[in-house]
């Protein structure tokens, strides 16, 4: 199945400015696509630090998500690292010059061009006709960082990135997680098809401990769930 990271670029996160509302939400879109999310990093708007993480993430996994840093601002740098990470130059895509300067008009500055530079060998994914496309590099797939224009474009290219989605289940119980640890690894022994996950809760009286299972194997997951149902005495929510 694809892996993907997800990099989230922006001093204004990491200062406390504004709270991450991406990394949350592609958390939950990768996983109704069937992408294993494997990280998710914040980074400064910085190029070699941009770089640095682009170029390890699109070594590691299928997929790399950018968002924020490509608007027409000093500090939007996320291009200039992407280009960096792959040893490659900016240079003005010709359609997405037209596309700004059809849009904006006369208030199409120097500035409003520089959203215009991309790094060498990118590639435009269409999106919606009103929409701009979505810019890919090699693996990497850059988006911006407003929340509501990320979700749009991300869906628009959502059904090129494939992936087979897990089905879930959730069993709680009141026995502590020491009293439980060596089932759990004797159901994760017997059904390595299924990743099994334990969080206890406090805020409850009695405690209790969730224990998540999931699978890409409905049969596998079936079989684990009810083996634990039977062997902890939990019940499924």
């Amino acid at each position: 199945m694809p892996t993907a990271a997800a990099i989230i670029i922006g001093d204004e996160i990491l200062s406390g400015k504004f709270d991450d509302e991406n990394g949350p939400w592609l958390v939950r879109r990768c996983r109704t696509l069937g992408i294993d999310l494997k990280r998710i990093s914040i980074i400064a708007d910085e190029i070699p630090t941009i770089a640095d993480e682009v170029q390890r993430a699109s070594k590691d996994f299928d997929y790399v998500f950018t968002t924020g840093g490509i608007g027409p601002t000093h500090d939007d740098l996320t291009l200039e690292g992407v280009a960096r990470a792959f040893g490659v130059q900016l240079y003005e895509h010709p359609e997405l010059a037209d596309m700004i300067k059809s849009r904006m008009g006369e208030t199409a500055n120097k500035d409003a061009m520089r959203m215009a530079m991309v790094p060498e060998g990118a590639e435009l994914w269409r999106t919606a006709p009103k929409r701009f496309p979505v810019l890919v590099c090699r693996n990497v797939l850059i988006f911006p960082g407003v929340p509501k224009y990320l979700q749009a474009k991300f869906d628009d290219i959502a059904d090129r990135l494939g992936g087979e989605p897990k089905a879930s289940m959730r069993l709680v119980t009141e026995q502590a997680e020491p009293e439980i640890a060596a089932t759990l690894r004797q159901a994760a022994e017997r059904w390595p098809a299924v990743a099994i996950g334990s969080y206890p809760r406090f805020e409850t009286d009695p405690h209790t401990v969730i224990i998540t299972i999931d699978s890409r194997s409905q049969a596998a997951l079936d079989a684990c769930g009810d083996w634990l149902n039977t062997a902890l005495r939990t019940k499924s929510t």
